[in-house]
């Protein structure tokens, strides 16, 4: 007689990394049987492919044919010291970029290609037979970090805590100190003119501006230590979202924004009123107000002047164990891997969404909207769980 247990089987696939687009129009999901594209609002499955092999890292070019792909889980569709361009369009790969250790990170515009190493960054030409450009060494780097626009590259420096600013036309590099710790996320703005930093400490989030890497402001996100999911800059550059594994997800003002806003989006928040979705989370209507006259007073900690969130609201990390940002290195077997959450993307300035992988890979959608009583709340006004029905 048989008494041996049943081995549980599950047929629903796993997320091993979720990754916006560019404008966040669409996110990319890299599954332990291939990868799934969806269109972000509202959730709907775009493109399902199966390898029948695991991809851990997906990253996309807008909404092109051309999709960066790297081998990930327990049974990788390709090498991870591979770079694979998958021509979607064609069903087949487009170009191949070996390189001599895991890729921990790749980006993709219309004339480059990134890739991030473990202590170096390379720059590849995006043509037929890739031609490396340009090659930068880092200090460790194991979550892959690197943000590209089509006139500027930004990953971390050689030390510890700095951040290099490459200008792709002139090959002219910047160096901003921007933490005395390791970096643990960092964004640009669409336009390429911020710059935001947040180090493995968690409590501060640095903006910067490109043009002369002068500090724009500091952002508290909150005094005890936090992992940094995810940091990204609204359509517009005067806003700036960070979630952690606190399960929180806060909404900044950029203090001075170099420009005005120049797109279609109305300036004014939506209005929340008594009959609106959702709860509001507690927010202050003048973030540098956060204590009042106490932050006026000289020689108080810094504490009590620093720029706080107007708002801040729960997202969703579900019971696994979080990592929080997308490696590709994402097979169970290796030592520290969790499932990446709170991976932001704003679609414009009053409607982000956050996602996060692993088996129970969760859309939330969130809007920014003006109380009665004339305060700025995050509110969440959907979810769903993208692998299967909500």
């Amino acid at each position: 007689m048989n008494t041996r247990p049943v081995i549980e089987s599950s047929s629903n696939p796993v997320a091993l990394s979720a990754s916006f687009n560019q404008d966040a129009s669409c996110f990319a999901v890299g599954l332990d049987s291939g990868f799934c594209i969806f269109k972000s609002d509202p959730c709907a499955l775009r493109v399902s492919r199966d390898f029948n092999a695991g991809i851990g890292a997906v990253q996309m070019l807008g909404t092109a044919n051309y999709i960066a792909l790297i081998g990930g889980g327990k049974n990788p569709k390709f090498p991870q010291n591979k770079v694979i361009i998958w021509d979607d369009l064609k069903g087949k790969i487009g170009v191949q970029i070996p390189v001599l250790t895991t890729v921990l990170g790749v980006r993709l515009s219309k004339t480059h290609i990134v890739v991030a190493l473990q202590n170096s960054i390379r720059v590849y030409k995006f043509q037929i037979q890739p031609e490396l450009w340009a090659a930068f060494e880092t200090a460790d780097n194991p979550l892959g970090l690197c943000c590209l626009t089509p006139k500027t590259l930004v990953f971390p420096g050689r030390t510890s805590g700095q951040v290099q600013i490459v200008e792709l036309s002139s090959g002219n590099v910047s160096i901003i100190p921007a933490h005395s710790s390791s970096l643990r996320a960092l964004d640009i703005s669409r336009n390429g003119d911020i710059l935001a930093t947040a180090s493995e400490t968690g409590t501060l989030v640095r903006v910067f501006a490109t043009s002369n890497c002068a500090r724009i402001a500091e952002l508290r996100r909150g005094v005890d230590h936090a992992n940094i999911f995810s940091i990204a800059i609204s359509p517009s550059g005067e806003l700036l979202a960070v979630t952690s594994d606190k399960s929180t997800l806060h909404i900044f003002d950029i203090p001075h924004p170099p420009k005005p806003a120049q797109s279609s989006i109305p300036t004014s928040p939506r209005r929340l009123t008594s009959q609106g979705t959702g709860s509001p989370a507690i927010g202050e209507v003048d973030s540098s107000q956060k204590w009042g006259i106490l932050g006026r007073i000289p020689l108080l900690p810094r504490v009590f002047s620093d720029i706080y969130s107007f708002a801040s609201v729960h997202f969703e990390i579900g019971d696994e164990p979080v990592y929080g940002s997308s490696t590709p290195l994402n097979s169970p077997e290796y030592s520290g891997f969790r499932s990446p959450k709170g991976v932001l993307g704003w679609v414009d300035d009053h409607t982000i969404m956050v996602i996060g992988a692993g088996r129970d890979g969760r859309w939330e959608k969130f809007i920014i909207a003006e109380g009665e009583d004339g305060r700025r709340y995050c509110v969440r006004d959907g979810w769903k769980r993208y692998l299967g029905s909500s």
